[in-house]
C-alpha cells in the first residue's frame, strides 16, 4: 500500500468518524471467512458500517476527526476492525448476539458521543446504553406527566375547586 492508498483511507476514516459520531474497535481476527462474511451481513442489515484498517491509519484518522487517542491507545494493538453506527448501542447488542457460543468479535474499544470504553468487560454498559430518541422520549413523557395529573386533577374535581374557591373568598 503506498502512501496516497494509505491517505485516502485515513481520509475516509476520518469523514467517517466525523459522520457517526460513534465508533467501536472489535478483534474479528482468527474467524473464518463464511463467519467474517456472516457478521459482514448482520452489522449491514442493521446499519452499522464495518471496515477493517491498520491500527496506525485508525490512529491518525481519530486524530484528524479530533479523537483523543490516548485512551484508546491500549485498544489499537493487534487485528483491528472498526465499527461506525448512528445508533450508540447497536453495534454492542450485535456484538452481544453474535457472541452466544463463539468469543469473537471482541470488543477491545469504544467512542461514544466524548466517552471512551476501553476493554470487553465495558460491552454490557455499551449495551444498556439509551439512544438519543429513547432519552428524549423519556424526557418528554417526564415533563407531560405533571401537565396532564394538574389537568385531569381540574377535570375530575370541577365542582370541588369552585367550592374550595368559594369558601377561600367568604373566609376573607
Amino acid at each position: 500500500m503506498n502512501r496516497e492508498e494509505k491517505h485516502e483511507i485515513v481520509q475516509a476514516l476520518t469523514e467517517q468518524i466525523k459522520e457517526y459520531g460513534n465508533f467501536y474497535i472489535t478483534d474479528t481476527s482468527n474467524l473464518t471467512v463464511a463467519k467474517i462474511n456472516a457478521i459482514r451481513r448482520k452489522f449491514f442489515e442493521n446499519g452499522v458500517t464495518i471496515q477493517v484498517a491498520k491500527n496506525t491509519l485508525i490512529r491518525k484518522a481519530m486524530e484528524a476527526a479530533g479523537v483523543d487517542s490516548s485512551e484508546l491507545g491500549e485498544a489499537l494493538k493487534g487485528s483491528s476492525t472498526i465499527l461506525f453506527s448512528t445508533v450508540a448501542n447497536a453495534p454492542a447488542k450485535l456484538i452481544k448476539e453474535l457472541r452466544k457460543g463463539n468469543d469473537k468479535p471482541l470488543l477491545k474499544g469504544a467512542y461514544i458521543d466524548t466517552a471512551v470504553f476501553v476493554g470487553d468487560n465495558q460491552l454490557d454498559a455499551l449495551a444498556s446504553l439509551k439512544s438519543k430518541e429513547e432519552l428524549v422520549g423519556e424526557i418528554i413523557g417526564l415533563l407531560q406527566s405533571p401537565a396532564k395529573n394538574v389537568l385531569s386533577a381540574l377535570q375530575s374535581g370541577g365542582t370541588t375547586i369552585a367550592g374550595l374557591v368559594k369558601t377561600l373568598q367568604e373566609r376573607g
